[in-house]
């Protein structure tokens, strides 16, 4: 990776309506830069717009949230929603108040320390449901005279704008999964989130119809504990208008082409945002117009040459008294025979083969058991 003081990159991995994530280059390695990131949309929650501003080059990649900021929304039509500040340098709409509409124009306005920012007025297109969203196994590896084979889980989308009026198309997901600890503690099974983190954009005007087949949305390679027990990804699907598909695709043949994001030179990607006070200002980031679809994929599989990831657990084996001091703290019970002469203890250094709350939550989301309402 290069020293920061020969490059000087910026990633916003902002969850924002369903994770918007967003990059963005400093176009000035001495002057702090505003960014603003964020998206409304037709559902029926928070829309949030993050301020920030990029910090010169030597200083640490940390997003600096601007604050004190005035954030509106006006539609068409006039009318105007002031968004609430609320943690700082992130402001949101009342979800009782304010809800986008399909057909709609929308235009953002800022005004920090009497300067004004604004865009032009978007329309909020239309997006189709989800037609399909499924999984497949891929063999990874398969040693030659052997039967050891690997596997991995790859994942599927497939939709189709009837109407012909959403061309282009952006995904991204929240993955959660269930992680459980193969020993008889307390706290044994917790639920682990993820979130994308990848470009997922697709351009169906060059074709006679809106329609995507078999896009991928994901690959969960076997190294990990996701397919272990039970796996579930929510897959958001959004609409895009032709300018903002093409900031996406130049983010996305930039960070992919040239090897990595830190192996970037420095350069600019327009984004949608101006300075009126001063048309020569740089504004980085992009206000996004889009209506949104959902869809659930459960995975509940064997999947060959998943390795055991707790072999190293097991530190020591006690028999008689524990010591006096450092238990959960130091070590960690996770096998016990109180019935035997002296009894018989294994411990653990690692809290996390001993508390499952160190990778997860214990609380069970409350989506846990919808595959298995659709089987009944």
């Amino acid at each position: 990776m290069r020293s920061l003081t020969s490059i000087r990159i910026v990633l916003f991995l902002t969850l924002v309506a369903g994770c918007t994530y967003q990059f963005f280059p400093d176009p000035d390695e001495n002057q702090e830069v505003l960014v603003v990131d964020g998206m409304i949309t037709d559902q029926n929650r928070v829309n949030k717009i993050k301020l920030s501003k990029s910090m010169p080059i030597g200083k640490p990649l940390v997003r600096n949230p601007v604050k004190g900021a005035v954030v509106t929304i006006t539609d068409e039509t006039g009318n105007v929603t002031t968004l609430k500040e609320l943690p700082t340098g992130t402001y949101c709409t009342d979800s009782l108040k304010f809800r986008g509409c399909v057909g709609s124009r929308y235009s953002l306005n800022i005004k920090l320390n009497n300067v004004n920012y604004e865009t032009d007025f978007i329309e909020m297109k239309p997006v189709p449901p989800i037609d399909s969203l499924y999984y497949e196994k891929v063999v990874i590896t398969a040693a030659k005279d052997s039967n050891d084979i690997d596997e991995g889980c790859k994942i599927y989308a497939d939709t189709w704008d009837h109407s012909g009026k959403c061309l282009f198309y952006r995904w991204n997901y929240t993955e959660t999964w269930e992680y459980r600890i193969p020993y008889n503690v307390t706290n044994k099974i917790c639920y682990v989130y993820g979130h994308s983190n990848e470009v997922l954009i697709k351009n169906t005007s060059i074709y006679n119809q809106a329609r995507v087949t078999k896009y991928p949305i994901l690959f969960i390679k076997n190294n990990t504990d996701k397919l272990k027990v039970k796996y579930s990804i929510l897959v958001n699907q959004y609409s895009l208008n032709e300018q903002e598909f093409d900031f996406w695709e130049k983010v996305l043949n930039i960070s992919e082409n040239v090897g990595g994001l830190y192996d970037l030179t420095p350069v600019t990607i327009p984004g949608n945002i101006r300075c009126t006070s001063s048309p020569g200002e740089s504004v980085r980031g992009y206000f996004s117009v889009s209506a949104v679809t959902q869809k659930r994929l459960f995975v509940k599989d064997v999947f060959l040459g998943q390795p055991v990831f707790y072999t190293y657990c097991a530190t020591d084996t006690i028999y008689g008294n524990l010591p006096a001091d450092g238990l959960n703290t130091k070590y960690w019970v996770i096998e016990e025979n109180i019935d035997e002469i002296p009894p018989i203890y294994v411990i653990t250094e690692y809290r996390e083969c001993a508390d499952c709350t160190t990778e997860g939550t214990k609380i069970r989301p409350p989506f846990w058991d919808d595959d298995l309402k659709k089987n009944k």
